[in-house]
């Protein structure tokens, strides 16, 4: 047992609980507290040894704690965390955390940008670890393929999901900017995260940002058909190439076809195939194809890993089908992602009607900024339910998203559309009215009260 005692503030989140268990497989000592510790990650700690209390409380910091890890859900006026300020406690964030004892020294490959990150993580850690390079990986999502989000191993390689949103309540710089990075990958850059941007400048600078640390032997990926990751990629100190359909794209993508659910396509004259549909998945791949490529992959490799990729959960998942009625669940929740959803399902489900069930849920999606941007995504559907919105006390009436005018805004565009809102108001009205060959998909970064077992049971 090592020296070190480590206590996690809010250690039931999915990277929080990941790390500390991995940290006591490594032999230090750790402790948690959580306000709710239910299975199954609590059940997972307690196995790697770890006491949980539940609840914060000053007293549940051990007296001989030498580094408490305060979580990024962690706010001033957090029992535990005053206590920490009070004592003068050594205390990290969970990225500077990773990058003292799990990225220092290793071959860091950092995927961000504002969508098609966890895909895009999902797929190149399966293809390293389809060809036996058992890498590391923490990916903001359950790849299919692993059945975990995160794991820890002696490989020289860590996957690394890079987040730009912010570090903890006393760190606003984004998550990524810890990450030591040997290639990062820049899929797109939009405005998102309005609580914490206030412009797409704002987003612009710390992806500029992220490029400055990336070494002189290390290699940025960006979207050679966003003109953002462009402009923040001009100055970079480290190699860069551009990935994309365009002719001006160091690495194109080129002969792309569908058959079913799967896509093919060629990159840099290489023929792959994805279980997978829609273009912006080819992109994701693509992306993912190079650095394994850079990183010293055969294409025979990259071809294989990329053949048997499974997905992952809460990505175009199906639920189950009913009397020949599909239910489909998606984690979009930006406009662009629920266009490039919608995109994707038209191809997969060719000729089928496609319901689309939306919760706006995350900090943007509930305020205005996008009512028109949204409109114009959904209008694609050719039906469309939104309920209420989620605790909208949280936002101003001038600043909240205007659900009953946004289904007005989609009805104007030709596409059926209906406010309701609650859950079983909803699963009434879709069951009543979906017919053989419906599609009924439900985007939201949330459980959306269980909906989506509660349309299987309705029909």
């Amino acid at each position: 047992m090592k020296d070190e005692q480590f206590h996690f503030i809010g250690v039931c989140g999915t990277a929080m609980g990941s790390v500390a268990a991995a940290m006591a497989e490594q032999g230090y000592r750790v402790t948690g507290s959580d306000q709710a510790a239910y299975p199954p990650i609590s059940d997972f700690l307690k196995e790697k040894g770890i006491k949980i209390f539940e609840g914060y409380r000053a007293e549940n910091i051990p007296a001989e704690a030498t580094t408490v890890v305060i979580g990024n859900a962690i706010s001033r006026g957090n029992e535990e965390a005053e206590a920490v300020l009070d004592r003068r406690l050594r205390y990290q964030s969970l990225p500077e955390v990773l990058k003292e004892y799990f990225l220092r020294g290793h071959r860091n490959l950092v995927v961000s940008g504002t969508h098609g990150k966890t895909t895009t993580a999902s797929i190149l850690a399966w293809i390293f670890e389809s060809s036996g390079k058992n890498p590391s990986f923490m990916i903001g999502g359950i790849p299919r393929n692993f059945g975990q989000g995160a794991r820890f191993t002696d490989s020289e390689f860590v996957v690394m999901e890079g987040d730009e949103y912010d570090t903890a309540f006393f760190d606003k710089r984004s998550k990524f900017l810890h990450y030591l990075p040997e290639v990062v990958i820049i899929n797109n850059i939009e405005f998102d995260h309005a609580d914490i941007f206030d412009s797409l400048d704002q987003i612009k600078l710390t992806f500029e940002r992220q490029l400055r640390v990336v070494p002189r032997n290390g290699l940025a990926l960006v979207n050679g058909d966003d003109q953002n990751c462009l402009d923040v990629s001009k100055d970079a100190h480290c190699a860069i190439k551009s990935v994309g359909f365009s002719d001006s794209c160091d690495l194109k993508i080129t002969n792309v076809s569908y058959e079913g659910s799967k896509s093919c396509f060629q990159l840099d004259g290489d023929g792959y195939e994805i279980p997978m549909v829609g273009e912006f998945n080819i992109r994701n791949a693509a992306m993912a194809l190079s650095v394994a490529k850079f990183a010293g992959l055969s294409v025979e490799e990259a071809q294989r890993g990329l053949a048997t990729f499974s997905g992952i959960a809460r990505r175009q998942e199906e639920c189950g089908e009913v009397r020949g009625v599909v239910v489909v669940d998606d984690f979009a929740h930006h406009p662009t992602a629920i266009a490039q959803a919608i995109q994707g399902l038209r191809q997969r489900y060719e000729g089928h009607r496609l319901w689309v069930l939306f919760e706006p849920r995350s900090n943007t999606s509930r305020r205005n900024i996008f009512q028109q941007d949204l409109a114009d995504a959904l209008s694609h559907a050719d039906l469309v339910v939104l309920p209420s919105i989620p605790d909208p006390e949280k936002f101003s009436e001038d600043e909240r998203l205007d659900p009953k005018k946004l289904v007005n805004d989609i009805k104007a565009t030709g596409t059926e559309a209906w406010y309701l809102g609650e859950v079983d108001e909803i699963v009434a009205h879709v069951t009543e009215r979906a017919v053989e060959g419906d599609v009924i998909v439900v985007l939201s970064n949330g459980g959306f009260g269980g909906i989506h077992q509660k349309l299987l049971a309705a029909l």
